[in-house]
């Protein structure tokens, strides 16, 4: 009976982050706008930030509560998410077309940050200095993107303001909190229930379900018609997950993890660089290359509950 609960919570919480993150996004950019905000400044902050949001809860009050695995497990799990079920899905549905800009800029960064992530975490701990550098090399991301007077791209709402849409804001936040706090105490229950490791629930349960906003945003453009999805979207989110996310958790509350952690971190590395690859040959992420992500990302899985 509590199994039945914890699992039932389980998926209240999976989709109140959802929820949460939609609210976010939508009344942010909205009231942003009312105030005169740029939408230069809202792709790079209100939206970032409002897409990363449950993993920033998640990860948070995971670090908080002393569970470094589920911390950064939900962080590693979500961008191996993102470029193998995410990424290689919408390819699935429709080729992906990419830059220059986003395999050079974009894609070099994401592939020195993954390899920094993997010698910080050499030593199985994530001390307050680390975390804060990384925090500070996300402000160096942001403010280059700013001065060079580039955006995120994102599918963001167009409509106009009303009275109500900061109060709308404060209660996906809300949505966001107390969801990302009964996600990680029934995942935790979960878990041990079925006598899996901290580590694994957060790098694949926990991490699914933080990327809701992710998964959905890309959908919902594939649905609608709109095939110029950028692969840059995507791989905007790991490196803000990496060190916005991750960074922040870390500077909160040093953080150790489990020696099988440093298997899904190389695995990481693995698929970045294929995914970097991938983007340069033909310019485009083609469907064979999309099925052969989502293949990766299944036998992630199948290899991390077994």
């Amino acid at each position: 009976m509590n199994l039945l609960f914890d699992v039932m919570t389980l998926i209240a919480c999976l989709a109140g982050l959802w929820i949460g993150a939609d609210w976010v996004v939508e009344n942010s950019v909205r009231t942003a706008r009312k105030i005169g905000i740029s939408q230069l400044i809202i792709g790079l902050t209100i939206v970032a930030f409002g897409t990363s949001a449950p993993e920033f809860a998640v990860s948070a009050l995971a670090a908080l509560k002393g569970l470094g695995n589920i911390s950064a497990g939900n962080v590693v799990g979500s961008n191996i998410f993102n470029l193998g079920f995410i990424l290689g899905g919408v390819a699935l549905v429709r080729p992906i077309s990419t830059s220059s800009t986003i395999v050079k800029r974009d894609g070099s960064v994401l592939v020195l940050t993954t390899f920094l992530l993997l010698l910080l975490f050499m030593d199985l701990s994530l001390t307050f200095w680390e975390g804060l550098l990384l925090l500070c090399l996300l402000v160096t991301y942001i403010l280059y993107l700013f001065y060079s007077r580039q955006t995120v791209s994102e599918e963001i709402s167009t409509g106009s303001f009303r009275w109500y849409h900061p109060l709308m804001l404060l209660i996906g936040f809300a949505f966001i909190l107390l969801s990302s706090h009964f996600l990680v105490a029934s995942a935790i229950s979960v878990a041990r229930s079925f006598g899996i490791s901290e580590w694994v629930i957060g790098v694949t349960i926990v991490a699914m379900g933080t990327s809701i906003p992710e998964l959905v945003t890309s959908l919902v453009a594939v649905l609608r018609g709109h095939h110029g999805l950028s692969a840059g979207n995507l791989v905007g989110s790991d490196i803000f997950n990496l060190l916005g996310v991750l960074g922040f958790a870390g500077a909160l509350e040093p953080m150790t993890v489990s020696p099988e952690a440093y298997g899904s971190l190389f695995l990481l590395c693995g698929m970045v660089i294929i995914v970097v690859v991938m983007m340069r040959t033909g310019w485009r992420i083609s469907r064979i290359e999309g099925a052969v992500l989502v293949c990766m990302g299944l036998a992630r899985w199948i290899a991390d509950f077994i």
